[in-house]
């Protein structure tokens, strides 16, 4: 059986290692819930340090996807990338909800050789079977096999939500949304739930940041862990743009990995009550 990488760049974070947790890759809309003629939306991506600031490297676009409320795929207009951050326009032709999003799953190996020199197989934006890993990997140094499931996404809506949004695939890391991401209000809970190849992912800890963090002392996290359901309910902390990130690890993996690594991000908006 061929495991290989989907169509998906996410720079140098997207393997977890130490030196990488700090950075946060996101999709950030302008705006989350547009009405009238002609709606359109700016988006920045990034991968950063802080929380909506370009201050590491800008995300590439080629990954990005956008699913339509009736389900056909968009394009992204004026693509255009910076140093630190990627921009582009998306028309809403149609009433409803849109997904724009990024996918990845796949398996890594990981080791060292003689000289303490670090080597990963396959390279950043390659494909591999098993097989082929297998083969590629020393047999004389200790390695880790990590298979790696990924999503980061954002939601917007012309005009009335639409429930396309909320249902799932049952393909890699989801979110199962019972409120809609896009009917989010200060003053109210959202109840939200992680799947993984549509069973629940149970125990995955989830963090969430309002935006605004260079200009205060404390992140305030929202810090939360997915119960048996994969279900969690957040309370939000005012208006305003939200970070999400979700990340698990076992040891429950496709052979030849012994590791599973789970990690979801998000971006919401919260509109004032």
């Amino acid at each position: 059986m061929a495991f290989s990488f989907k169509p998906l760049l996410l720079s140098t974070l997207v393997l977890a290692s130490a030196s990488t947790q700090a950075h946060r890759l996101w999709i950030l809309p302008d705006v989350t819930v547009l009405s009238g003629d002609n709606p359109a939306v700016t988006f920045d991506a990034a991968v950063s340090n802080s929380i909506f600031n370009f201050d590491h490297v800008a995300l590439r676009t080629d990954g990005i996807r956008i699913s339509a409320p009736d389900g056909s795929a968009v394009e992204p207009e004026n693509v255009a990338k910076g140093k630190f951050r990627s921009v582009f326009d998306l028309s809403l032709d149609q009433p409803g909800s849109y997904r724009v999003f990024m996918t990845m799953q796949g398996m890594n190996a990981f080791w060292k050789d003689a000289n303490g020199k670090r080597h990963m197989f396959p390279g950043r934006g390659k494909t591999a079977s098993a097989e082929e890993i297998l083969n590629a990997i020393p047999k004389d140094q200790e390695v880790r096999i990590v298979e790696s499931y990924r999503r980061a996404e954002t939601f917007v809506t012309a005009g009335a939500p639409s429930d396309n949004v909320q249902r799932i695939r049952g393909e890699g890391v989801e979110l199962k949304a019972s409120t809609h991401p896009n009917d989010l209000y200060a003053g109210e809970s959202a109840q939200f739930a992680l799947m993984l190849n549509g069973e629940p992912l149970k125990g995955a800890d989830i963090t969430l940041i309002k935006e605004g963090t260079r200009y205060r002392d404390s992140q305030n996290e929202i810090q939360l862990t997915s119960d048996k359901n994969g279900a969690f309910s957040i309370n939000w902390q005012g208006a305003g743009r939200y970070f999400m990130e979700a990340e698990y690890k076992d040891a429950n993996a496709t052979k030849p990995a012994t590791e599973r690594s789970v990690s979801y991000t998000a971006v919401f908006e919260v509109l004032p009550d």
